[in-house]
């Protein structure tokens, strides 16, 4: 690119990260939110150098380099081509404008993949998005967004995030956790789901839907969101120290705090009985798209968080009625299933890890209660005793 760049005609369209060249007025060196007075941590001067050192981080994860990059090249070239400001000299109410823009990004002929076509990167025809996105992938594209801001203020660029000023919950304080299911009622779920027919096609594919659900949400602790916006590629193997191969799940999760948790050989064997069903290969390929939860069917199609949700509801509500013929004795139990909802489940991952013989700090790392580095070569002793603490004492135990 040079100068004339930011007035480009609509009919040009622009080009991916690693081919932008701007000029000294848009490029950062001196961006009105650049850090002055501290000493920076890296050396990129200008906002496509400081970018590509945040994407550094993740090269050894192609689906998480490739969502991470995607996410900032958009802003990069909508704050350079359509706004005329350097990514650095981004304020808040500039970032408000662009949540609207991904609502419908337009010129569409600059912004949006003709015919609904995919080009290559290098192609001339390529262009950074396919369509509108949908208010989760916005949600998403905003949550690697504050990640990437805020890495770049401890990083020493920058001198604020501008999306800290957003909406944010109210800190309460910390109570007793009560919404979770007791050993016995845990079990009876587990019951309902084993009991489910398994005479057609159809019903074994809803059986093993349904235990690999329960499986990931209990074994991993995930919340609902995330298993709507995380897929099968997500998972990855690797040696632990003493060269036996480990699965491991990552999870793009609240905040855009990526985190790894342990796969255990129980739910990998859970995930091949549900892929097999769905015609898939036993393990999952790096990089697949695959959805970690897919419709009964044919269809390849991401599920809703609410389609999510009633799916389990409906679990907890047939566990009730089941539990309620037993007797005027188990209606307080019948009861409490059928308050329980998806995060229940959570709940009593959290629950049953903390009072076995998983340690707090591999229970906090695996719910993602706080950040860990995945890249700090100190820390893979202590992944590994923590994926061998959870696969022991961890267990669902259909």
């Amino acid at each position: 690119m040079n100068d004339q760049n930011a007035v480009l005609p609509a009919a040009v369209g622009p080009a991916p990260l690693e081919y932008v060249a701007l000029s000294v007025e848009l490029d950062g060196s001196y961006g009105s939110n650049r850090a002055s007075g501290n000493r920076p941590q890296i050396a990129a001067t200008n906002d496509i150098d400081a970018i590509k050192a945040w994407l550094a981080r993740f090269h050894d994860t192609k689906t998480t380099f490739d969502n991470y990059r995607k996410e900032a090249e958009r802003l990069l070239l909508w704050s350079t081509l359509q706004l005329g400001k350097a990514l650095s000299s981004l304020t808040h109410e500039d970032l408000l404008m662009y949540q609207v823009f991904l609502e419908n990004p337009q010129p569409a002929v600059r912004w949006v993949m003709r015919d609904g076509r995919k080009f290559a990167r290098a192609h001339p025809e390529w262009r950074p998005f396919a369509g509108p996105l949908s208010s989760s992938s916005r949600r998403q594209a905003f949550i690697i967004l504050n990640t990437l801001f805020s890495w770049l203020v401890n990083a020493g660029y920058l001198a604020g995030n501008p999306l800290s000023l957003s909406r944010q919950r109210s800190k309460k304080s910390n109570r007793r956790v009560t919404r979770f299911l007791e050993d016995r009622l845990w079990s009876e779920v587990k019951q309902t789901i084993e009991q489910m027919p398994k005479e057609t096609d159809r019903h074994r594919e809803h059986y093993f839907r349904m235990r690999w659900l329960f499986s990931l949400m209990y074994i991993c602790g995930l919340r609902i969101s995330e298993i709507v916006e995380n897929s099968m590629g997500s998972f990855l193997r690797r040696q632990d120290k003493d060269g036996d191969n480990q699965w491991w799940l990552e999870i793009l999760g609240k905040g855009g705090v990526l985190r790894i948790v342990p796969a255990t050989s129980e739910l990998m064997v859970e995930l091949a009985r549900y892929r097999r069903e769905k015609g898939l290969s036993a393990a999952p390929i790096p990089g697949e798209e695959t959805p970690l939860l897919l419709p009964i069917g044919d269809r390849r199609r991401q599920l809703t968080r609410g389609g999510l949700h009633a799916i389990i509801k409906k679990v907890f509500e047939q566990t009730a009625a089941r539990v309620r013929m037993k007797g005027e004795d188990f209606q307080a139990d019948a009861d409490r299933i059928m308050a329980a909802s998806a995060h229940w489940l959570r709940h009593t991952a959290a629950t049953d890890m903390a009072n076995g013989n998983v340690d707090l700090l591999f229970v906090r790392d695996n719910l993602g209660h706080s950040s860990i580095s995945t890249t700090d070569i100190y820390l893979h002793a202590v992944d590994d005793e923590r994926h061998a603490a959870t696969e022991k004492n961890h267990k669902v135990n259909w």
